[in-house]
């Protein structure tokens, strides 16, 4: 029997698209399958639960489905744990956006990385390490892949003080591979790549041609010369500046990696992601988000001038719901990796994964070996094994190593509930120029966010 415990999956956006991937995999489904799915949201847990009986009557199978609000009761004696959890995420992504920047700290989003990060990090390092602490007490040989942001610090906090086997992941640099593709002009299948660095600030050290082995990063330099700048600039513009300046192209995009630089805002459009009128009141007490604020690109600005309100963008705690079948009503496999590792660890066939986050460990020399580092790898029966790159170019290195500093200080702030580590991880990052605003920043967002932080005296 081969049990899968999933945390979090009452997503309607993440949740069916998953259960579906374990559902469809040959290898998996020759063995006795339970998935066991758990979340509080009963009705949004009941909605995903019917979509897994859904398929598996379509695909006449015999998986046992179990959903369950007992978080516990779910993972118990389970094989493999994915957990992909956030609390109302978008009421606190608001205040990790905006009240950073009502202090003049001008961040770049703020998921991954950035101030507001560092508050989205220790909500989700409560709650995955108190499902850490669980899986060493009721299935302590499982493995588990993580889903939730912020996948580095996430994973770095559970590497640092559990036992637990743990593999973070994300499909940002499979958004550059999409990036390298179109401005090639070579189809995904024949693009060879990789790429390290950590979540969200990814660089490729390889670009060739799979069917003949030619090296893509010439081509790549001249086709960038001749682009128009203002072409996709919401999503490359950052990357153009930076592969002329690094050498490297990163991944996934300028939103993304710009949250770890502080010039980024420079080349990137986060006014819209940051407006709002304060005169009306705050998203977070009104519970809804402006549209503009997760990225900026997908507004459509051509509307009429009174507002159909029917069509905004979803109210604060939901999410939309995704498609799970094609045209011809047939049910689609993500590019998800999570069940690609579940299928080659029972069937021991070995695979390649473009992207896990795993601590360091020496395969990028020239980086901490106990950080937690995005690269490619592959696995077996034995567990993931991430292949050995190149040095990172030493600007590059030089940005990660400090980022590396604020994730050590922000873990040992949270176990050793320490206000002054967290002030000091603050007074590091890159966005930070003011010592009496910092401080007043940090105690803003500890009274805001109190009642889903760890306790930090």
């Amino acid at each position: 029997m081969v049990k899968i415990a999933y945390i979090g999956a009452g997503s309607l956006q993440f949740g069916p698209l998953m259960v579906q991937d374990i559902l469809l995999s040959e290898i998996l489904s020759k063995n006795e399958l339970e998935i066991h799915l758990m979340d509080i949201n009963e009705p949004h847990l009941k909605h995903v639960v019917a979509h897994a009986e859904y398929v598996c009557k379509k695909l006449n199978h015999s998986a046992k489905i179990v959903g369950t609000t007992d978080r516990d009761a779910a993972i118990k004696g389970a094989d493999f744990v994915l957990c992909a959890v956030e609390k109302d995420r978008n009421v606190y992504w608001s205040q990790d956006f905006h009240i950073p920047r009502k202090y003049g700290f001008k961040q770049v989003y703020a998921e991954n990385g950035g101030l507001g990060s560092l508050f989205h990090a220790l909500r989700n390092i409560k709650i995955m390490m108190d499902l850490a602490r669980a899986m060493e007490r009721l299935c302590p040989d499982a493995l588990l892949l993580n889903f939730s942001n912020p996948e580095h610090k996430i994973c770095e906090a559970i590497t640092r003080l559990t036992s637990i086997k743990t593999v973070g992941l994300c499909h940002g640099v499979l958004f550059g591979r999409d990036q390298l593709s179109e401005m090639l002009e070579i189809p995904l299948n024949d693009l060879q790549t990789k790429a390290c660095g950590i979540n969200h600030f990814t660089w490729f050290q390889e670009i060739k041609h799979k069917s003949t082995g030619e090296d893509l990063y010439p081509k790549l330099r001249e086709t960038e010369l001749k682009g128009d700048w203002l072409a996709k600039w919401h999503d490359i513009a950052l990357g153009r500046i930076l592969l002329r300046r690094f050498g490297q192209w990163p991944s996934p995009g300028s939103n993304h990696y710009g949250e770890y630089i502080r010039w980024a805002e420079e080349f990137v459009v986060p006014q819209l992601q940051f407006f709002y009128d304060p005169y009306e009141g705050h998203p977070w007490e009104k519970n809804e988000i402006p549209e503009g604020v997760y990225s900026a690109d997908r507004v459509n600005y051509d509307r009429p001038w009174i507002k159909d309100t029917s069509k905004r963008l979803f109210p604060m705690g939901e999410t939309e719901e995704m498609t799970w079948e094609d045209e011809e009503g047939c049910l689609k496999v993500t590019r998800e990796i999570g069940t690609l590792i579940m299928e080659s660890v029972i069937s021991n066939e070995r695979q390649w994964l473009e992207s896990v986050n795993v601590p360091n460990k020496g395969y990028i020399p020239n980086l901490p070996d106990d950080l937690v580092v995005e690269l490619p790898a592959y696995c077996d029966a034995s567990g993931i094994q991430p292949i050995s790159m190149e040095p990172v170019p030493e600007g590059i290195a030089a940005t990660i190593r400090l980022h590396a500093s604020i994730h050590k200080l922000l873990v040992e702030a949270y176990n050793e509930q320490s206000k002054d580590k967290l002030l000091q991880a603050i007074l590091i990052e890159p966005n930070v120029n003011s010592y009496r605003n910092a401080v007043e920043m940090c105690n803003e967002m500890l009274t805001l966010q109190k009642d889903v932080l760890p306790p930090l005296n």
